[in-house]
């Protein structure tokens, strides 16, 4: 005896043995039961998913020998027949390959002849989208009224191309996919009657992998028990599928939540020797992380899809909320951008690298970014400090700090000396102060000694850790500093600096800092020495951003930017009106003429514009106004024209307005008339001009359409 594929020796043979579709078989065994049957009906749904095979078991309710039920005995003649498939009275027609309309008028031709054998005559066609529309026109007839003894069954997977008219004479059932959990306690049923060794894993491998097809499922059993002689192994399925494991998913993420660099890196490397598709176990992860803040929100409602809830479970419990969130976007933003990078392994293990550097800065294990201390910038200060240089500053701080006091009002050198101490530390930060003329500098030599000076740069190195930690002296520093800074900034550098004069002694308790110090010597440096003027720059807190780079910016199309402007020009532009059929004469051009003289405007003139004078009888006015026009005239704009009259005549005038195409010329037909005979001239002007000739002969030019335009119209 032959093999029989499981696929076709488990389909179901009635509906109690089918699996899901429940609202679909509610449906059918409620009109079987209650004899309410319907003459065509549609099945929907992707493939393996039981079109087929509930339209078989529909064939053999109707015709099973016990009676028209949702139960076939499956004994009889009839349901044996159907089940084998030569059963004369159920038609079975493929679609796909009988698309012509010969074939399908052929088959309606023998649909008015009673069934040989059964109650009803069921024809059955599959694929039924693939017939031609004129197949289709063929169809509808017989289809909305068959024979009392015809069920058409049709079954498709894609609806979308059916025509309506179909859709609206038949009864239509849409079958679901078929989820992984009732594919794989399917198949478990299976394999225990067959006596097949099985792995739960290695059916949540196949479950996942029919994509929702109930058939796929069973020929990849099929397919997975000859790959492991006649065992359904995890590892055998996953060789054969070649699909990733999904365990090494769970350790990438592990890896992540320990913030292990090296077990990240090692898990890639695994990953690696399957040669999976990055990209593939990009998603992957984000699938996890899905489920992981699912269970972080409502643990009950987890599913058991992959047949990893209890990991999913105690991942939720470790990996922080915020965490979740971050890789799931950095992972979205990492799968968009991974095409861009040269190679994916590398763009992969650079989304996972991302992740692990810029963690939520609460998290524990959290790289921290040092913030940026306060006082001097550390790009000016010297690596190697020398406390020599420390020691040697110390005596000039004491002898230059209280002396400047007395003699600021004889010596203007002084106070200038002492004001650059005393500023400096805010000034550090802000921008470097201007160099001041060489002649003080030469007369403070001998006040400030000039050579500790110099070696004071690299001092403020030691105590800076000191500001840092003892916050409570350098808050006083800050208060006072501002209001000095302002002096000096106003007064020019070569007055002396009175005010400042009282400065010294608050500054003195943020001497230890030594911040005045260092700042001190930037005059005298930038004049004498040459090597110390680079580090000034280096300060550079509140320098100005960069400029984007090129091609942040657009270049604009002038000819486009024309174009469009041109465009919108025309389109605000209101339409020329036709030509009229006859010239205006008698009351007509009377009205021509009284038009422009009524001080008209707005709508009311453009409705007036559009009239032309048909009849008058003593104070009785008649109009006929372009229908064009309609949409603008109402009984507000009429009695507006009707005072303009009545203001112009002096009395009182009935004016009527009807809505009637003018025979002859209006105020608008007319000028437009007049700018069109200004343009020809205009235009034959230019071109009888000799100059213009001349252009076009010697070199070749061109005047371009629609350049051309009267004076009179732009004055």
């Amino acid at each position: 005896m032959s093999y029989q594929v499981l696929a076709r020796k488990w389909r179901p043979r009635s509906f109690r043995e089918m699996v899901g579709q429940t609202h679909v078989l509610k449906a059918l065994i409620n009109a079987l039961d209650n004899q309410r049957l319907h003459h065509a009906y549609l099945f929907t749904g992707t493939r393996g998913v039981g079109k087929t095979t509930i339209a078989r078991i529909l064939a053999k309710c109707l015709n099973c020998e016990t009676g028209v039920s949702s139960t076939p005995c499956g004994q009889c003649s009839v349901c044996r027949e159907i089940d084998e498939g030569r059963f004369v009275d159920l038609i079975e027609v493929d679609a796909a390959s009988r698309t012509k309309v010969e074939d399908t008028r052929e088959l309606l031709d023998n649909v008015q002849y009673s069934p040989t054998r059964g109650r009803y005559k069921v024809y059955l066609i599959d694929e039924v989208h693939m017939l031609s529309s004129h197949s289709f026109n063929a169809l509808l007839k017989t289809l909305e009224e068959p024979p009392p003894h015809v069920k058409f069954l049709l079954a498709t997977t894609d609806p979308q191309k059916l025509p309506v008219t179909i859709l609206s004479r038949c009864l239509q059932f849409s079958l679901k996919n078929m989820p992984p959990e009732r594919v794989v306690e399917h198949l478990t049923h299976v394999l225990g009657a067959e006596n097949v060794p099985f792995e739960e894993d290695a059916l949540w491998l196949l479950g996942r992998a029919a994509d929702g097809s109930m058939r796929d499922a069973m020929s990849l059993t099929d397919q997975a028990i000859a790959f492991g002689e006649g065992k359904v192994l995890a590892a055998d399925v996953r060789a054969m599928l070649g699909t990733l494991d999904h365990g090494q998913v769970y350790g990438v993420l592990h890896a992540l939540l320990e913030g292990d660099a090296r077990a990240l890196l090692e898990a890639v490397r695994h990953l690696a020797e399957q040669g999976p598709d990055w990209g593939g176990v990009l998603a992957e992860m984000l699938n996890v992380l899905h489920r992981v803040a699912i269970a972080q929100a409502l643990p009950e409602a987890v599913d058991n899809g992959q047949g990893d809830r209890d990991r999913v479970l105690a991942l939720a419990q470790a990996l922080p909320a915020e965490d979740v969130q971050f890789y799931y976007q950095m992972g979205l933003i990492g799968r968009r951008d991974l095409p861009l990078a040269p190679d994916p392994r590398g763009g992969f293990e650079m989304v996972l690298l991302r992740m692990l550097a810029f963690r939520p800065a609460d998290a524990e294990g959290a790289p921290r970014s040092p913030l940026k201390e306060l006082g001097i910038s550390k790009a000016t200060a010297d690596s190697n400090p020398n406390p020599v240089a420390g020691a040697a500053v110390a005596a000039p701080v004491a002898s230059i700090a209280p002396p400047p006091v007395v003699p600021a009002p004889v010596a203007p050198v002084a106070p200038a000396a002492e004001v650059a101490p005393a500023v400096a530390a805010p000034q550090s930060q802000a921008a470097p102060a201007p160099a001041p003329a060489p002649a003080p500098v030469v007369e403070a030599a001998p006040v400030t000694a000039p050579a500790p000076v110099v070696e004071a740069a690299p001092a403020p190195v030691e105590p800076q850790p000191e500001v840092v930690a003892t916050a409570e002296p350098a808050a006083p520093a800050v208060e006072v500093l501002p209001p000095v800074a302002e002096a000096p900034v106003d007064l020019p550098w070569d007055e002396p600096a009175a005010p400042v004069a009282a400065a010294p002694a608050p500054v003195e308790p943020a001497a230890p800092a030594l911040a005045p110090v260092v700042a001190a010597p930037a005059p005298v440096q930038a004049a004498a020495a040459a090597a110390v003027v680079p580090e000034a720059p280096a300060e550079d807190d509140d320098r100005d951003e960069e400029p984007p780079p090129a091609e942040d910016y657009y270049e604009v199309d002038m000819e486009s930017y024309g174009y469009l402007e041109n465009e919108a020009q025309q389109e605000a532009a209101e339409p020329e009106p036709e030509p009229a059929a006859m010239p205006a004469t008698g009351l007509a051009a009377e009205w021509l003429e009284l038009f422009p003289r009524l001080g008209l405007a707005g709508l009311t003139a453009s409705i007036g514009a559009n009239c032309t004078l048909v009849e008058v009888d003593g104070d009785r006015w008649h109009l006929h106004l372009d229908p064009g026009q309609s949409a603008l005239f109402n009984p507000n704009q009429q009695r507006r024209l009707n005072d303009a009259l009545n203001q112009f005549h002096g009395r009182t005038l009935a004016l009527q307005v009807t809505v009637q195409k003018p025979e002859q010329e209006t105020p608008a037909q007319a000028a437009a008339r007049k700018r069109a005979e200004r343009q020809r001239q205009a235009e034959a002007s230019i071109a009888a001009d000799p100059y213009v000739l001349q252009m076009k002969q010697q070199f070749a030019a061109v005047v371009r359409d629609g350049t051309i335009e009267p004076l009179e119209a732009k004055a």
